[in-house]
């Protein structure tokens, strides 16, 4: 299987940024065929849902089902969007995609343009990243000095620019539709659902989002063909995932494996849990995501279907590792602040609900809880959960609720001792 083409196909080469390397390396071959050839849009959907891809910023929906929706066969105004704010604590896989392989982006970006019938794409960019913006403006200069993006796109007629936007750092406008706030210039606040953004979306014209590793993915699945990309993971999980592994770990990092590979094998390439402690608790898809005791993640494999069945979710591919020195509330608490910090507060239940429980959790810190906080942590979450208009709200109610569950007896101790 040819899993580095995928994704960090050219990282260990000299200047991996650049076009040079990239083409090198069949870059642009996917985008050249599919111009040369006149792909039509209707069959590059099919090709990308054969492959079994699914959208890998955290909510996991196949691709090729999310581009089917989309209205590409109407007249108009119509924009592609690649969602690069990752903001999801324990996320660090987009930054390193962009500063190391920024024309597989995008490839990936323009492929989606041509089936989607738009001519303008924007790559959204967390407000921090200096060098990823740096080298996908660079990248940008020189696939328009080599016409393969801007106007008269290798004289095919086929006019299509792409520009990278900075935000300010939200970890909100990592939400699709509060990214389309934001870029429009207004508040980051997200917008109720529906009109989704494939109907509704930038400027009030149909929308494309995907994630920055979702269109770094489209290139090799053309160039290869869905077959050979389905076949590196598991039924319905097509492909390989770029894990962020960190946290108690000898060798944090950037890890891409075959969707469905087994837990202890990221564990491995991690470099084991530091100082050969025993492994406690696992936090498998960024902070937001329902914690695993160490145990249930050992008999665990690596994809969405699996994640899901254990009660949890693959989310962003962040995971966080725990050793037995940790203690579950501290960890609970230090994530509470940082939601409770980046809340937009549009929504009741997350402005004052996200600090309620954040107040109750220090509370136990400090030696001043009962034993009825338990209870009152889980139910408050639980009326939280469902109750807003993004999925902000479960971002820490979920894990509250998880906490509890797989770890009551440490919120116990601190209450009786």
């Amino acid at each position: 299987m040819k899993i580095n083409q995928v994704c960090f196909r050219t990282k260990y080469l000299k200047e991996p940024w650049s076009i040079k390397t990239y083409k090198s390396i069949g870059g642009y071959s996917a985008w050249i065929k599919i111009l040369t050839e006149k792909v039509s849009p209707k069959k590059i959907i099919e090709i990308i849902k054969e492959s079994e891809l699914r959208g890998r910023g955290g909510a996991g929906f196949p691709t090729g089902i999310k581009w089917s929706f989309f209205p590409y066969d109407i007249p108009g105004e119509k924009y592609v969007i690649c969602n690069s704010d990752e903001g999801e604590p324990g996320t660090c896989k987009d930054r390193d995609i962009m500063k190391y392989n920024p024309h597989q982006i995008l490839e990936g970006i323009l492929i989606a343009c041509y089936t989607m019938g738009a001519n303008i794409a924007y790559n959204y960019i967390r407000g921090e990243f200096w060098l990823p913006f740096s080298r996908m403006e660079t990248a940008i200069k020189e696939a328009r000095k080599e016409m393969l993006l801007g106007d008269n796109i290798q004289n095919k007629k086929i006019n299509i620019n792409i520009y990278n936007h900075l935000g300010a750092g939200s970890y909100i406008c990592g939400e699709e539709t509060a990214l389309l706030n934001s870029l429009e210039g207004k508040k980051g606040f997200p917008r109720l659902k529906p009109p989704f953004p494939a109907v509704y979306g930038l400027y009030g014209k149909p929308t494309n989002v995907n994630n920055t590793e979702t269109y770094a993915s489209i290139p090799p699945i053309i160039q290869y063909g869905p077959k050979w990309f389905s076949s590196i993971g598991r039924p319905n999980n097509g492909g390989s995932k770029i894990f962020s592994v960190t946290g108690d770990v000898e060798r944090p990092g950037n890890f891409e494996i075959p969707l469905g590979t087994k837990f202890s094998k990221l564990l491995d390439l991690a470099g084991g849990v530091r100082k050969k402690n025993k492994i406690k608790a696992v936090i498998p898809g960024g902070s937001s995501s329902k914690i695993l005791t160490g145990e249930e993640m050992m008999n665990c494999h690596m994809d969405y279907d699996s994640l899901g069945k254990a009660g949890s979710m693959l989310g962003s591919g962040a995971v966080i590792v725990l050793d037995e020195t940790r203690n579950i509330v501290k960890i609970l608490c230090r994530f509470l602040k940082f939601y409770t910090y980046e809340s937009c507060g549009q929504c009741t239940p997350c402005r004052e609900g996200s600090g309620w429980i954040l107040k109750k959790i220090q509370k136990i810190l400090k030696g001043k809880g009962n034993m009825s906080d338990i209870d009152y942590l889980f139910k408050i979450a639980k009326n939280i959960e469902g109750k807003t208009i993004c999925v902000f709200g479960e971002a820490f109610s979920w894990p509250v609720q998880s906490y509890i569950l797989k770890f009551r007896n440490e919120f116990q101790q601190l209450i009786k001792n």
